[in-house]
């Protein structure tokens, strides 16, 4: 069996961020890969254990050249807000650096099975560029989803899964019904480090999934399928609530997602892009059901539904929202 079948040497971009931490500590904890973070020299971002430092330019094409020399795979998590060049110099620098292989900062839904979904959620264009980048200068990719990341999302106000936990409020879309497709940042954590895991090449009749199956192609994850109200339903249980305490409306999710968009080509407000997304998920068209899931492939486990919703009421406690 080759060492050289494998993904030892891992570059991340964003290992001290909300998603690239758990992808950073399972890695480490796995025992098995040699965790890179490629960090600017003014990032205040505190590093997982385990993970050793790369300082590097941005704006210096031999620097990110030289960061990323003798790793065997570019993982990117950034935040939507950084310069919309900035994966594509990674990309490039990867390239030249002979990295085999990247997964770009994508983490959401399947743009190859329904690249209208992500188009609708106003990524489209981000998410299928970058792909269709990679391609052109040729290194593979492999793109990460895991839907909405659930705490985030249910702890993130109303623009997201529509609830303000405090304040006992709950937008109800339709009937809410239509069930999703979410992860935790730990399940997609566990998701990334499992696939990683796998050899990088077939060597036997009996690899049937490795790598580069998964090349040029998504490689999905989810922690829950559920509904509105199944969310609902857990956040009653665990706060203790009742329908009475609290106040619900509905929304009809075209007119929702429609002043989504108002809201934010037209006026400017950036909550419109967050609204528009996530009202775009409980279309009836359930397209935010991800089919097909490697959950089985990397063995994942079930979360537990009740725990994760104490971490989004958590979440909404402490952690700054953006309305």
């Amino acid at each position: 069996m080759s060492a050289s079948n494998y993904a030892y040497n891992v570059a991340l971009v964003g290992a001290g961020g909300n998603q690239g931490k758990y992808i950073a500590q399972e890695l480490v904890k796995g025992g098995k890969h040699t965790v890179t973070a490629i960090t600017r020299a003014d990032s205040k971002a505190e590093l997982p254990a385990g993970v050793t430092p790369k300082i590097v330019d941005y704006n210096d094409t031999s620097s990110l050249v030289d960061g990323l020399r003798g790793q065997d795979v570019l993982v990117i998590t950034m935040s939507v807000a950084a310069p919309p060049d900035t994966q594509k110099k990674l990309i490039d620098a990867a390239k030249e650096a002979g990295v085999k292989f990247v997964i770009p900062n994508e983490w959401g839904y399947d743009s190859e099975r329904n690249p209208g979904l992500v188009r609708d959620m106003l990524i489209g264009d981000r998410v299928i560029g970058i792909r269709e980048y990679c391609q052109s200068v040729g290194i593979p990719f492999i793109g990460v989803c895991g839907g909405f990341w659930y705490e985030f999302s249910l702890g993130g106000g109303d623009i997201r899964y529509g609830f303000e936990i405090e304040k006992r409020e709950f937008t109800r879309i339709d009937g809410g019904d239509i069930k999703i497709s979410t992860s935790t940042w730990d399940q997609v954590g566990r998701g990334t480090a499992g696939l990683l895991s796998l050899k990088l090449y077939p060597e036997t009749a009996d690899d049937k999934e490795t790598i580069s199956s998964f090349f040029n192609k998504s490689f999905c994850v989810e922690s829950f399928r559920v509904s509105q109200n199944d969310m609902f339903e857990g956040l009653k249980k665990v706060t203790g609530t009742t329908d009475a305490d609290w106040k619900i409306t509905t929304a009809n999710y075209r007119e929702r997602y429609d002043a989504a968009i108002k809201m934010f080509k037209e006026d400017g407000d950036w909550r419109g892009f967050g609204m528009a997304m996530y009202t775009r998920a409980f279309f009836p068209d359930q397209g935010a059901l991800m089919p097909t899931t490697q959950n089985k492939l990397v063995n994942l486990p079930q979360e537990d539904f009740e725990e994760c919703t104490k971490g989004a009421i958590e979440y909404e406690k402490n952690a700054p929202i953006y309305r």
